[in-house]
């Protein structure tokens, strides 16, 4: 067969490696959190990883808390303020992870996920994964189940679709994203990015946004990230019907390539600009409060979302 998978079990949690056997190019899955922990593809006889990864899922666990690296962004994403917000006449406040006054990324980034089953044949390699969230949060007593399938198939196209579904008898509140940080064989600062945005979000002095959209089209053509530091969320351009954001660096781009269901996009580099986060989000930061892109689940009824990612050499 041209794909494979492989399960790794030497470590705390199962890690899964999906291979394009034909091509070399490889996605290493992490039970703990359903996370990408590498999308390597084989340059000069030597695999390049894509992903600023951890190095095995014992790294993870001790590191998740640091940058939270390609940790899934679920039920919110981003920032909470103050970790409050209202449902149902009722007051809620997260008890995870805060930083300073705002819950941060989520509740359930270090979910271990089980295997629900594998798939390789001729066309592509996969592993389906489960969880089930049970209201141990008090700030988020509302119960999910949800199922991540990642795929990685020719042309080094890898995916990941995810599947959520409202386990309590009462509507709620639901947004995710991904956090991934993305090197390539450039520094960030030789690299450029381009992506389909209309607008940015206007945020305040704690990241949280204003309510304000303010025109942002800089990032329409390729950009050279040199001096360039960010730290924001834009809206993807909705009349393009597949919106891409592009990272080249001088051998080796990367696009990822976000359906409908994340229709915001959030880059932050860091100071170090060793890295850069390319986050898909399907509302926007403190969605549980300003309602921007918030959807109601209802009860046992299946909500879907949808990102790619695509290497391509130069």
């Amino acid at each position: 067969m041209s794909f494979s998978v492989n399960i790794n079990q030497s470590k705390t949690y199962q890690s899964i490696i999906l291979s394009d056997d034909v091509s070399n190019t490889v996605a290493e899955i992490f039970c703990f959190g359903g996370l990408l922990n590498s999308f390597s593809i084989e340059q000069d006889g030597e695999l390049f990883n894509l992903v600023d990864a951890y190095t095995d899922t014992d790294d993870a666990i001790a590191k998740r808390n640091t940058w939270f690296k390609s940790c899934r962004l679920s039920p919110f994403p981003c920032r909470l303020k103050n970790g409050v917000y209202e449902l149902h006449n009722e007051q809620f406040k997260i008890e995870k992870f805060y930083l300073g006054e705002n819950a941060m990324h989520g509740i359930i980034y270090d979910a271990i996920y089980d295997i629900t089953k594998t798939e390789a044949n001729e066309n592509y390699a996969l592993v389906d994964l489960s969880y089930d969230y049970k209201g141990e949060d008090k700030g988020y007593p509302f119960a999910f189940s949800t199922r991540l399938i990642w795929k990685l198939e020719a042309n080094n196209l890898l995916s990941v679709s995810s599947y959520v579904i409202n386990k309590s008898n009462a509507i709620i509140p639901y947004c995710e994203g991904w956090h991934p940080y993305f090197k390539l064989d450039s520094p960030v600062d030789d690299c450029t990015l381009e992506f389909d945005a209309s607008d940015l979000l206007e945020l305040d002095s704690n990241s949280i946004p204003t309510g304000n959209l303010i025109e942002e089209k800089r990032f329409n053509q390729p950009t050279l990230l040199k001096n360039i530091s960010l730290d924001n969320c834009f809206v993807l351009d909705k009349k393009i019907k597949q919106p891409k954001c592009i990272l080249k660096g001088k051998q080796l781009a990367l696009s990822v390539i976000p359906a409908a269901s994340y229709p915001y996009l959030q880059i932050f580099t860091p100071d170090h600009k060793e890295n850069i986060a390319i986050e898909n989000l399907s509302a926007a930061p403190d969605a549980f409060n300003n309602k921007i892109g918030l959807q109601m689940l209802q009860p046992n009824q299946e909500y879907y979302f949808k990102t790619s990612y695509q290497i391509e050499k130069l």
